[in-house]
Formats: C-alpha cells, structure tokens, sequence
C-alpha cells in the first residue's frame, strides 16, 4: 500500500512542470557587416538563447506558462577578427490577468554594446566577477526585465533583481566598455538601475504596480475603475516631472506604453479625456500625436 501511494505521489509531481524564469527570443542581425562566413552569428544568436533561457537567474520557482516574455535584437554594425559593434534593442511584456494579451513592459535600444566573443565560447555567468561585456550586458539586462515583471505584480517586488543588475554595473565599472559609468548627459546602464532603486523615483515604480496590477487586470471584470486607476497612474508622473524634469525613467515608460494608453482610453466606458491628455502632454510631450489620436 505504501508503495502505491509513493509511486501515486511521485507520478502527481512528473506532471508539475517548473521552467526557467525567462522566454526569451534572440536575434543577431549582422546585415551591415561585410562577412562573407556567416556562421558565427549564427552560432552566437543560439549561444545567446541557451544562456538566457536555460540559466536559472533567481531562486523563485516559475511556472512555464509564468515565463516572461522578451526579446533582445543585437545589429552588429562592425566585426572584425573577435570583436563586435553592436546596438540591443530590448523588450518584454507580461500577460493581463485572464487574457491573452500581453502587455508590453520594456522596450529600450542600448547603443553602447561592444564585446568580444569567439565562436562556441561558453558563456557562463559569475555574479562574484565581471569577465565578458557580451555576458555583462546580456545579464544586466536579463535581471531588469525579471525586475520590471515583478514590479508588476507586487509594489518594489523587483528590489532583488534590481540590485543584482546594480552588482553587475560595480563590476563592470573598472573595465574599458562603455555604458557602465556616469555620464553627463549620457542615458547608461549605471543610470537605468540607479534611478530604479532611488526613492527619488518611487512613484514610478508605484505607477508600473497600479497601472498593471490594479488596473490592466481588472479591466475585463471592471472596465471603467481600471481605467480610472490607469489614469490615476498617469498623474504619479506629474509628481515625479515636478522634482526631476526629463526624468529617464519617464521615457522609458512611455516608450513601452503609449500606444497601449491609446488603444485603452479610444475605447469602452468614458472618463474625462480633456484632464487625462492634458496630463499626458505634460508628462510625455514626446507623444503628443499619439495623445491626440485619443477621442471621445
């Protein structure tokens, strides 16, 4: 008897499935690079995938339909012998409660990626030392999507990821890449992560957990509150406009969401159109024609 009830529990839990945290899509376009071998980029877009999605990144237990989901595109513009140019585009998304849709998160181009790799390179990643930038920049931004889903679902939940990326921009910062350090007038990865974990910028972080958790997932059940708690969102970004003018952290949202905001605010129950877009001309100035795609 014992054993059958052993061998019932052992077959309940095959069917319990955990994944690695991300599902992430990678590509590595190199057609402005005069290579006539094309194989190492090639080689390099299926590296890059295996150490994305098969790295365990955190100690959380994901489910696989709790992966998140991205994409990064890396344009090489030169190669030559081991060493890259390149630029990232990176973006991520995450599912609204008790749909299909898939929101999007993040979605921001780095234009400061250099690196050097060698064909069939193992690339493994040490949080206790920085010892490639492809690996650096990969990880760095592996742990600010990770980061920015958990600020989704729960207020500062991604704290801890969020200081794992910082580690990486200490280590990083003794090397000769670009991208890492402070610099005036330079949108960086110091910049990014630092303005993430700074109570200078709470309310954003509180408006990625209201816009998400309290509003998009309860527009199914509840249309007109959810698109009340959006637009309540909106106006956190007045607040943060007024101490930090031009704020990096504002782009970046705005980047991911205008055009949701206005495929969300052209549709269903009404609210007040007038104050919501005057309020979003004064937070993203840079979207005005989006804004006044937005009718009654």
């Amino acid at each position: 008897m014992r054993r059958i009830l052993l061998l019932t529990f052992l077959l309940s839990l095959s069917q319990i499935t955990f994944a690695q945290e991300l599902n992430c899509t990678i590509t590595v376009n190199s057609d402005q690079v005069s290579q006539t071998n094309q194989q190492i980029f090639r080689t390099l877009e299926r590296s890059l995938s295996d150490f994305v999605n098969k790295s365990k990144w955190t100690n959380r237990v994901y489910k696989e339909n709790e992966r998140v989901s991205a994409r990064m595109f890396i344009t090489v513009t030169q190669y030559e012998s081991d060493r890259f140019e390149a630029n990232i585009q990176i973006q991520s998304s995450r599912t609204v409660f008790n749909t299909s849709y898939e929101s999007p998160v993040f979605n921001y181009k780095d234009d400061a990626f250099n690196f050097q790799y060698q064909e069939f390179q193992p690339l493994v990643y040490n949080e206790n030392v920085f010892e490639s930038n492809l690996i650096g920049v990969i990880s760095y931004y592996v742990y600010v999507i990770l980061g920015l889903d958990a600020d989704t679902f729960s207020l500062e939940g991604g704290d801890d990821l969020f200081r794992k990326a910082q580690n990486i921009v200490t280590q990083a910062q003794g090397s000769n890449f670009s991208g890492w350090n402070q610099e005036t007038g330079q949108r960086t990865r110091f910049e990014l992560v630092d303005n993430l974990l700074s109570n200078s910028f709470r309310e954003y972080r509180i408006a990625m957990y209201n816009y998400h958790r309290k509003g998009l997932d309860i527009l199914g059940d509840n249309n007109s509150t959810g698109k009340q708690v959006i637009a309540g969102s909106m106006r956190l970004f007045e607040t943060l406009i007024k101490r930090r003018p031009n704020a990096f952290l504002i782009q970046t949202f705005f980047d991911a969401k205008s055009e949701e905001i206005r495929n969300i605010f052209s549709d269903g129950p009404k609210i007040d159109i007038v104050k919501l877009k005057e309020t979003l001309n004064r937070v993203a100035p840079f979207y005005s024609n989006t804004w006044n795609e937005i009718k009654y």
